[in-house]
């Protein structure tokens, strides 16, 4: 990322177990708030002293799916990982190599016409690749149940970073709702991860609203760090009139998490106002594009490649990401789903440092 430079994330510096198994629960993670360039430090815990009565939480409402499978292609064992579900009832999926630790490493896709045997007899078959010249992830025709296969023989996606393969639930955000038709995020919506039940009812409590919106997040690149797919989203018309009420009563929109971002945007007229939608979206969020509908955002720390940041510096500014990311390095704040989390807001004018 040409914004951040030669950053460098040391790997110590990876969450690799969900906070709840290195604290006192999931909402123990550090949060890092930016207000410009004027940049404070927290526990999530004090998320509701941060924000005020008439701001705004989008969230997303993904159920996280347990994507991932074991199956073979000839004599080659494989890890099947279930990325998004086409109109046309194919899915996109990507195939990865077993490390022998639980893990996966890249491998490229294809060839086409490959047979994939899945777990209970059935397989899939691989058509075509996602997009062209793309060869990570392929359009397979997969005459099986595939809810009833992820529920019967799926995990969770993880990738090298962590320590070992974790339960479904440690996967799901407070927010998440299942869908009547199996539909989910391939990865788990992690910006809310933190978010605990109490916590959401003491922002309630003191007039912070909650908006929900649905992006079903497909599979990403740990390693290629590529711009987001398309994926299904949807604005209800509910959370459009309120985030509409709010921006009108000067209430402060905040995004929970990249996806929750994608999903309100793409509803979003260049004048910010928001209307229901749904359908499909590419939107890919960068500097020269902008935001219209959303003053801030909370979210994980990315990897200075990582596609994200270029949203991120939509939102915060060029100086505000550098210096969010320097301050992020030099109190080992640390990164991934299981890591602390940056709260970037818009500059009102602070004018010190809280440490």
């Amino acid at each position: 990322m040409k914004v951040l430079g030669s950053l460098w994330v040391p790997e110590e510096l990876s969450a690799r177990v969900p906070a709840e198994e290195r604290g006192s629960g999931r909402d123990d993670v550090r949060l890092m708030v930016s207000r410009g360039t004027q940049v404070s430090h927290h526990a999530f815990r004090d998320l509701p002293g941060q924000l005020r009565a008439g701001d705004v939480l989008v969230v997303n409402t993904s159920a996280t799916l347990p994507a991932a499978v074991n199956g073979r292609v000839g004599g080659e064992a494989v890890v099947v990982h279930f990325s998004t579900r086409g109109d046309d009832g194919r899915w996109a999926v990507e195939l990865r190599r077993p490390d022998g630790a639980g893990s996966t490493l890249p491998r490229a896709g294809g060839p086409v016409g490959a047979v994939v045997r899945l777990p209970g007899g059935g397989q899939l078959v691989l058509q075509a690749p996602l997009a062209p010249g793309a060869d990570r992830l392929w359009w397979a025709a997969v005459p099986v149940d595939v809810p009833e296969l992820l529920s019967r023989y799926g995990r969770p996606i993880r990738y090298r970073y962590t320590t070992r393969d974790q339960p479904l639930a440690a996967y799901q955000t407070v927010f998440a709702l299942p869908s009547p038709d199996g539909a989910g995020s391939a990865e788990m919506p992690s910006a809310a991860r933190p978010f605990t039940a109490p916590l959401v009812a003491e922002l309630v409590s003191r007039g912070v609203q909650f908006a929900p919106v649905t992006l079903h997040t497909g599979v990403a690149s740990a390693e290629a760090h590529e711009p987001p797919y398309p994926e299904p989203f949807e604005v209800p018309a509910t959370t459009a009139w309120l985030v509409n009420a709010a921006r009108a009563g000067g209430g402060r929109i905040v995004a929970v998490g990249t996806t929750a971002v994608r999903a309100l945007e793409s509803a979003a007229g260049p004048g910010g106002v928001v209307r229901a939608a749904s359908g499909w979206t590419d939107l890919v969020i960068t500097p020269g594009r902008g935001v219209h509908a959303v003053d801030g955002l909370l979210t994980g720390l990315h990897e200075p490649q990582a596609s994200h940041l270029l949203m991120l510096e939509a939102i915060a500014g060029q100086a505000a990401l550098c210096r969010g990311y320097a301050e992020a390095l030099r109190h080992l704040y640390l990164w991934h789903e299981f890591g602390d989390v940056h709260l970037v807001l818009p500059d009102e004018g602070a004018h010190s440092l809280h440490y």
